[in-house]
C-alpha cells in the first residue's frame, strides 16, 4: 500500500517539475532571464547604496551637528519603517513627484517611471542605510594616530583618505558589506510589486498560468538560494584576499 501511494506522488512531482524545463513546454528560460534582471538590479542597488552611503558615513563623523542629525534621521526612518512599504512611498510618490512637476508645464496625463530604475531605487536607499553604518563601524576601528602620523608628514586630507584610511576602511567593511549584499539580492523580491519581471514576479505569473504554486515557489527559492550561496563564496575569497597583506607569518 506503501509502494502504491508513494508511485502515484513520484509521478506527480516528476510531471509538475517538467513544468521548470527549458523550451517553449517550460518556463525554464523565463526563470533564467529573471535571475538575471534579479542580479542586475541588485547589483545597480547595491552601487547606489555604497555611494550613498558614503556620504552618510561621512555625515555621522564629520562633526556637524546638522550634517549628522540629517543622516541619523534618514537611518532611524529607513530601518523603523518596513522595506514594503519604503518601496511603495518612493514608487508612487515618485510617480506623483514627476505628475506635479509635468502639470505646472500643462501636462495632465498620468506618467509611471520605469519599474528597474524605481526599484533600484527604492532598493538602493534601503542598503545605502545600513552600509552606511557598516562604514562606519568601520571607519571607527582603524588607529586615529594613523592619520594624525600621516598628517605629520605632509599629506593633505584628501591623500590621507585615498591612501591611508580607505583601504583599511574597506578591509574592515567588507563582513559587513557582504550582509548587506545578501539583504540587497532578498529585497529585489519585494520589488516585483512594481511590475519589474524578476524571479518572483515571474514566479507569481508562472504558478497563476500553471496552477502550480508549490513547484515555483519551490523553484525560487532554490534559485534565491543559488544566488546567496555564490555570492558568500565570492565575499569570502574577498575577504581572504584583502587580509593577505596584514596576515602575520
Amino acid at each position: 500500500k506503501l509502494r502504491s501511494g508513494i508511485l502515484p506522488l513520484l509521478f506527480f512531482v516528476m510531471i509538475k517539475f517538467n513544468l521548470l524545463i527549458l523550451g517553449d513546454t517550460g518556463w525554464g528560460d523565463e526563470l533564467l532571464i529573471a535571475s538575471i534582471m534579479t542580479i542586475l538590479v541588485s547589483l545597480s542597488a547595491m552601487g547606489l547604496g555604497i555611494f550613498i552611503s558614503i556620504f552618510a558615513a561621512w555625515a555621522k563623523i564629520s562633526g556637524n551637528i546638522i550634517l549628522k542629525l540629517v543622516s541619523n534621521f534618514y537611518t532611524t526612518v529607513i530601518r523603523g519603517v518596513p522595506e514594503l512599504l519604503v518601496i511603495y512611498l518612493i514608487f508612487f510618490g515618485g510617480s506623483a513627484g514627476v505628475m506635479f512637476v509635468a502639470k505646472i508645464f500643462g501636462y495632465n496625463g498620468y506618467i509611471e517611471l520605469n519599474a528597474f530604475l524605481m526599484g533600484t531605487v527604492s532598493v538602493g536607499i534601503i542598503s545605502a542605510c545600513y552600509s552606511s553604518e557598516v562604514f562606519r563601524g568601520a571607519y571607527n576601528v582603524i588607529d586615529k594616530g594613523q592619520a594624525e602620523a600621516a598628517k605629520s608628514l605632509g599629506l593633505s586630507k584628501i591623500k590621507i583618505f585615498i591612501k591611508v584610511l580607505a583601504p583599511q576602511i574597506l578591509r574592515h567593511a567588507l563582513p559587513g558589506l557582504g550582509n548587506v549584499w545578501q539583504i540587497t539580492l532578498k529585497d529585489t523580491a519585494l520589488i516585483s510589486v512594481t511590475g519589474l519581471v524578476e524571479i518572483m514576479r515571474q514566479t507569481k505569473v508562472a504558478a497563476n498560468t500553471t496552477h502550480s504554486p508549490f513547484t515555483f515557489y519551490l523553484a525560487a527559492a532554490v534559485l534565491y538560494l543559488i544566488l546567496t550561496t555564490f555570492s558568500s563564496k565570492a565575499f569570502n575569497r574577498l575577504e581572504i584576499y584583502s587580509n593577505k597583506s596584514t596576515a602575520t607569518t
